[in-house]
């Protein structure tokens, strides 16, 4: 791994994180080819589609792939080994007991004028999860992104996940994990032509109102040009850790927990920050004993930070704003209340990332980037919009009409004015 080492001395924690964040790669500019593939894919539809994945993805789309169909995602859910099913059942119970908490109750408010405010929410009527593949299969993504959709009460949960390498164009795992999780239809395509279809629609491919997941370079830019023709969640981009170690700290147990988020590639951020150096030189010894026995990536970055205390350490946290946090210190509990921008939070020797990315009940799809600044955890909300409803008496409308008519002219908008004192004269 590629590792710098800093000694700070706890004064202006924000130059300190964006030298951190200077240490990850740039994610490139791939604004003008995602710009294309947008556009062919809304001016061909399928047949633009088709090409883009052959390209892209895995091979050629079949109409009939369009999409899975439900025989053979319960097959697919039938042919499981009995533990891996196991374990996905575990892992959807607590993300589901975890996504239910989080619904908002309905809320009155009855104002002084006389006019009552309905705040409620709905689900929307259409929901996409992203599921990144290729190398790799990710069903615990399937998992933390169907089932908060389907606890939010949205009617039509789509799946998009490049076709795999076997002889299924979507290998049984993800099959299985969709069977689960509640999606209503799985695509076998990928990439940014992938994103473009369920915003735009095709022929065979009916566009939904939401699009969330995770997803390389590619996926996040198609989200971010096609933002206000549908919803996204926000900009997942590579995975990111940072660990405050006390002096109690397990190095080895530590190293692992860095090495595992650099096993998703190169592009992340591993950062351990900690008071005595003797814990930072553990560190980095079993950083680079476990990333030698399992060839993680040379170039993947790793900042160690002395720092002067713990408490100055969660201020550079809030600075970095990191998707995973992990307090390891004999104060860890105090120190997770004052935690402002992290993405998810992970408390005390025995909390490791890897729970967290799978089966705690916790979602993984979490803000990268700094996005912990104004974004959270993927969950029922993103796919709920709320509808504010209001009711006004004709005494209601007599008292607070001076108010919105003065406001209206003095905007220069009379006709405003005029309509609320209508009401108030009849």
């Amino acid at each position: 791994m590629r590792i710098a080492s800093f000694d700070w001395d706890g004064r202006n924690p924000a130059a300190l994180a964006e030298e951190i964040r200077a240490l990850q790669p740039p994610l490139g500019d791939v604004g003008e080819t995602v710009a294309e593939i947008i556009a062919a894919v809304r001016e061909r539809g399928n047949e633009a589609v088709a090409e883009l994945e052959a390209r892209f993805g895995g091979g050629p789309v079949e109409p009939r792939d369009l999409p899975i169909s439900d025989a053979e995602i319960r097959s697919a859910l039938e042919r499981l080994d009995s533990e891996v099913r196991g374990a996905l059942e575990t892992a959807a119970a607590n993300i589901r007991a975890v996504a239910e908490a989080q619904l908002a109750e309905e809320r009155q408010v009855q104002l002084e004028q006389g006019q009552s405010v309905d705040l409620r929410e709905v689900p929307v009527g259409s929901a996409a999860v992203y599921a990144p593949g290729g190398t790799a299969s990710y069903p615990s993504t399937v998992l933390m992104g169907c089932i908060p959709a389907k606890v939010a009460g949205v009617e039509r949960i789509v799946l998009a996940t490049p076709r795999g390498g076997g002889e299924r164009p979507v290998a049984d795992l993800i099959l299985a994990a969709a069977a689960i999780g509640g999606a209503d239809e799985v695509y076998p395509v990928g990439g940014a032509h992938a994103i473009a279809a369920l915003a735009i629609g095709t022929q065979l491919i009916p566009p939904v109102d939401v699009i969330a997941g995770p997803g390389n370079r590619y996926v996040q830019e198609a989200k971010r040009q096609l933002a206000g023709q549908v919803g996204i969640d926000g900009i997942a981009g590579p995975s990111e850790l940072m660990v405050v170690a006390g002096d109690t700290a397990r190095a080895d147990w530590i190293a692992l927990d860095l090495c595992a988020q650099a096993e998703h590639g190169p592009d992340g951020l591993v950062i351990a920050a900690a008071v005595e150096t003797v814990i930072l030189d553990e560190i980095e010894r079993e950083v680079r004993r476990v990333a030698e026995a399992h060839e993680i990536a040379a170039d993947a970055p790793l900042a160690l930070v002395a720092v002067p205390d713990t408490v100055t350490a969660v201020q550079l946290a809030n600075a970095i704003a990191p998707e995973h946090l992990e307090l390891v210190t004999e104060d860890a509990t105090l120190l997770a209340n004052a935690v402002r921008t992290a993405g998810c939070v992970f408390v005390g020797p025995h909390a490791a990332t890897a729970f967290g990315d799978y089966a705690a009940g916790s979602n993984h799809v979490l803000p990268t980037g700094g996005a912990g600044r104004f974004q959270g955890p993927l969950g029922p909300v993103v796919f709920r919009r709320r509808i504010t409803t209001v009711e006004l008496s004709q005494a209601g409308a007599r008292e607070l009409a001076p108010t919105v008519a003065t406001l209206a002219r003095a905007e220069g908008f009379p006709l405003h004015a005029e309509s609320a004192e209508a009401r108030a004269k009849e």
